[in-house]
C-alpha cells in the first residue's frame, strides 16, 4: 500500500509541476506550455482517471516502475497507454482493420520509446518496462505472422500449371525411350523405330518473363505480413521473423515437390531403384527442376521482396533459407543418377536432365547472386559437369558394347540383325541432342590425346572437317558394320551372307536418310554405303546365280546349235531345272523386308537370268521339243521363270512340285 501511494504521489507531483510551470516560468509562456499539453490529446483525462481510481487499483505501470525501484522522473502517458494495450491484448490483430492498426501503432509507440531511450542512459528502469512490453510484442506478432502466411498461403494448382503453355513446352511427351539393354542381351528382334520419350528442348525466358505468373500468397494478406515484417525487423526480431517465414514457405516447396513426384531418397536409394522405376522418376525430376526454378522460386523471391521491403539482406536470408533446400534435393537425386552405373538405355534421360539443369542454371545463378547463395550455384554446376561426364561416359559404354556384342544366333532369312535395329534406332535419337553431346564431345577430345583405335578403320578421309558427335557416330557406324561383317559368315551359304549384308546395310543407309543423321553424316557418306549395298548385291548374283547361269553356256555342247548332243541338252536343261528349283526353294524363305530394294535385286536376276535363258532355250530347245518327254526337261517357258522370281525374298519357303510340264 505504501509503495501504491509513493506512485500516485510521484504522479500527482509531475502533474502539479506542469501546472506550476504554466504560472511560473520566465522561459516557456503560457500559449507555448498550452500547446504542448494539447498534444497529449486526452491522455490527461486518462491521468486523472488513472489518479482517482488509484485507491482501488494499482497499475501495471505503476507496479513495474515500482519493482525496477524507478525513481522520480517522468514518463510520457503515451508510453503508459502502449504498454497496458500491448500487455492486456488478446485478440489477434487481423481482428479488424481498427484495432490492428491500434496495436500496431502501441508497437510503434514501444519502439519509438526504445529508441529514444537508447540515447538516455538515465532511464533505465523505464527502458526496462520497454523491452519487455517489446519483447511481448514481438512473441505476439511471430504468432501472427506465422498465422497470416499458413492460412493465406495459395493452394499448388498443378492442373493450372499443367495447362499453361510454358509447362506444355516443357513436358515429357507419352512414349517413352524403349531400347534394350546390351548387358542383359535383351536385344528385340521386333524393336522398330523406338521413340524418344524426351524432354522439349524449348529455352524459356530468364527471370522476369511472362510464360507463367504464379501467386503463392493471397494479396489481401500482403500488407499485414509486411507491416507485421516491418516491425520485427525494427525491434530486432529479424532472426525470428526469418526462422518463421522460412520455415512455413519450405514445407509449402517441401509439398510442391511431392505434387510434383519428387520424394526425398539417398544416393544409395536411388542405386537400388531398378531402371522402369529410375527412369520415371527422372522424367519427374527433368519437369520439376523447370517448375521449380522457373516459376515457384521466382514467385518465392518475389514474396520476399514484397514482405521484406527496403531490407536487402533479409530478402536474401529469407529467400536462401526456404529455397536451399529443395534446390539442394533435386541437386542430390542428379548427383545420384551422374554417380550411377552406367548403361546404354540411360543415356538419352541422362542427356535430358544435363539440358535441363544447364537451361535453369543461369536463373539458378540470378535467384542465388548473393556470398551466400555461392554454394548453391557451385553445387549446381558440379552436379551439371557430374551429368556430363555421365553423358560421355555412358556413350562411350554404348560405343563398347556395339563392339563387344558377340551374339552367335543368326538371323532368319539373312532378315535385319536386332544389333543394327538398336544401333540405328539408338543413333537417330542422339541426333536430337547433337548441340549438347558436340559441346560434350569437344571438351572430352580437347584434353585428350588422340585415339588410333579409334581412328585407324582405313579410308578416314570422311572422318575429316566434321563435328565432334558426327566423326563419333561415323566411327560407331563403322564398328557396327565390322561386327556385320563377322556375323554374316555365320551363315554357310556364301548368296545368304550378302542378303544379309545388303539388307543391314540398306537398313542404316535408310535410317540416315529419314532423320537428321543425313545433314550430320552428309551425303557422301550415304553415297558410299549405296555403293555397298550394289556391291553386295552384285556379290550375291555371282554367288547364287553363276551355277544357273553355267547351266545356259555352250561350254561343252558342239560347236553350232544343229550339232548339239541331245543327251548333253537334255542334261544341261535338267541341270538348269534342279538349280533353279532349289534356289527358289531356299531363297523364298530368304527376307528382304524394303520393298523397293526388293524389286531391284529380283530385276537384277531377272535381266541376268531371263535372257541368257531366252537365248540357251532358243538355240537349243528345238533339238528337244520334238522328242519323246520333251516336258521333263524343258519344264519352264520365259514367262513361268518371270513369275516365279516374283517369289524369291518374301520369307517364306516355296516348293516347285505340279507345275505345267510342257509337252505333257
Amino acid at each position: 500500500m505504501a509503495a501504491t501511494i509513493e506512485g500516485q504521489d510521484r504522479v500527482l507531483a509531475a502533474a502539479q509541476q506542469i501546472v506550476k510551470s504554466l504560472n511560473t516560468s520566465t522561459n516557456i509562456d503560457t500559449d507555448d506550455m498550452l500547446m504542448i499539453l494539447s498534444n497529449f490529446d486526452n491522455r490527461l483525462s486518462k491521468l486523472s482517471n488513472l489518479m482517482t481510481s488509484s485507491s482501488s487499483s494499482t497499475p501495471t505501470s505503476a507496479k513495474a516502475a515500482a519493482a525496477a525501484g524507478a525513481d522520480d522522473s517522468f514518463v510520457d502517458p503515451r508510453f503508459e497507454a502502449a504498454e497496458q494495450l500491448i500487455l492486456h491484448w488478446n485478440s489477434p490483430p487481423n481482428a479488424d482493420p481498427d484495432s490492428t492498426f491500434e496495436y500496431l501503432a502501441a508497437v510503434d509507440e514501444i519502439i519509438q520509446m526504445t529508441e529514444d531511450l537508447n540515447v538516455q542512459p538515465e532511464n533505465d528502469p523505464v527502458m526496462d518496462r520497454a523491452e519487455a512490453a517489446l519483447q511481448h510484442a514481438m512473441a505476439h506478432l511471430e504468432d501472427e505472422f506465422r498465422h497470416i502466411l499458413i492460412v493465406n498461403t495459395v493452394p499448388f494448382d498443378a492442373g493450372r500449371l499443367h495447362e499453361s503453355s510454358f509447362i506444355r513446352r516443357c513436358s515429357i511427351s507419352s512414349s517413352a525411350v524403349e531400347i534394350p539393354d546390351f548387358e542383359t542381351g535383351t536385344l528385340s528382334e521386333d524393336q522398330e523405330d523406338v521413340n524418344s520419350g524426351r524432354y522439349n528442348h524449348i529455352k524459356g525466358k530468364s527471370l522476369g518473363g511472362d510464360e507463367f505468373s504464379l501467386d503463392l500468397v493471397y494479396p489481401d494478406a500482403m500488407i499485414d505480413l509486411r507491416e507485421i515484417a516491418n516491425r520485427m525487423i525494427r525491434s530486432g526480431y529479424e532472426k525470428e521473423c526469418c526462422q518463421v517465414y522460412s520455415s512455413v514457405r519450405r514445407e509449402v516447396l517441401d509439398e510442391c515437390l511431392a505434387i510434383l513426384g519428387i520424394e526425398k531418397l539417398s544416393i544409395e536409394e536411388v542405386h537400388r531403384i531398378e531402371w522402369q522405376s529410375l527412369d520415371e522418376k527422372m522424367k519427374k525430376w527433368i519437369y520439376a527442376v523447370k517448375v521449380l526454378v522457373r516459376i515457384l522460386l521466382s514467385a518465392e523471391k518475389s514474396l520476399c521482396e514484397q514482405i521484406f521491403v527496403g531490407s536487402e539482406l533479409i530478402k536474401e536470408v529469407c529467400f536462401m533459407e526456404t529455397a536451399k533446400g529443395c534446390v539442394m534435393q533435386l541437386l542430390n537425386f542428379g548427383e545420384a543418377v551422374a554417380i550411377g552405373r552406367r548403361s546404354s538405355e540411360k543415356l538419352f534421360r541422362i542427356l535430358d536432365m544435363y539440358d535441363a539443369l544447364a537451361d535453369v542454371l543461369p536463373d539458378i545463378d540470378l535467384l542465388f547472386s548473393d556470398e551466400a547463395g555461392e554454394m548453391v550455384c557451385s553445387e549446381a554446376k558440379g552436379v551439371l559437369d557430374g551429368l556430363g561426364e555421365a553423358a560421355i561416359g555412358t556413350f562411350v559404354e554404348f560405343e563398347n558394347a556395339v563392339q563387344r556384342e558377340a551374339s552367335k544366333k543368326p538371323t532368319q532369312g539373312g532378315e535385319i540383325h536386332p544389333l543394327t535395329r538398336y544401333v540405328m534406332n539408338y543413333v537417330k535419337l542422339l541426333v536430337d541432342y547433337s548441340d549438347t553431346l558436340n559441346g560434350l564431345l569437344e571438351n572430352l577430345e580437347s584434353g585428350m590425346e588422340p585415339d588410333s583405335s579409334r581412328t585407324d578403320n582405313g579410308d578416314n578421309s570422311e572422318l575429316e572437317n566434321v563435328a565432334p558427335l558426327a566423326r563419333r557416330l561415323m566411327l560407331l557406324i563403322k564398328s557396327l558394320e565390322g561386327n556385320l561383317e563377322g556375323k554374316s559368315r555365320m551363315y554357310e551359304d556364301c548368296g545368304m551372307q550378302y542378303i544379309f549384308l545388303m539388307n543391314n546395310v540398306h537398313y542404316i543407309v535408310q535410317k540416315v536418310k529419314d532423320s537428321e543423321l543425313q545433314k550430320l553424316l552428309g551425303d557422301q557418306w550415304v553415297r558410299k554405303r549405296r555403293g555397298q549395298i550394289r556391291q553386295h548385291a552384285t556379290s550375291y548374283l555371282r554367288a547364287s546365280w553363276s551355277k544357273v547361269l553355267s547351266c545356259l553356256k555352250d561350254e561343252g555342247l558342239s560347236g553350232s546349235s544343229s550339232n548339239a548332243s541331245k543327251v548333253a541338252l537334255k542334261e544341261r536343261f535338267k541341270n538348269f531345272n534342279a538349280c533353279f528349283e532349289e534356289i527358289y526353294r531356299i531363297q523364298t524363305g530368304w527376307k528382304v523386308p524394303d520393298a523397293q530394294l526388293r524389286e531391284e535385286l529380283r530385276i537384277s536376276i531377272s535381266e541376268k537370268v531371263l535372257p541368257a535363258y531366252r537365248s540357251f532355250l532358243g538355240r537349243f530347245g528345238g533339238h528337244l521339243e520334238s522328242g519323246r518327254n520333251a516336258g521333263k526337261y524343258i519344264k519352264y517357258t520365259l514367262e513361268d521363270l518371270e513369275g516365279y522370281l516374283l517369289d524369291l525374298f518374301e520369307g517364306t519357303p516355296l516348293v516347285l512340285h505340279h507345275m505345267r510340264r510342257k509337252g505333257t
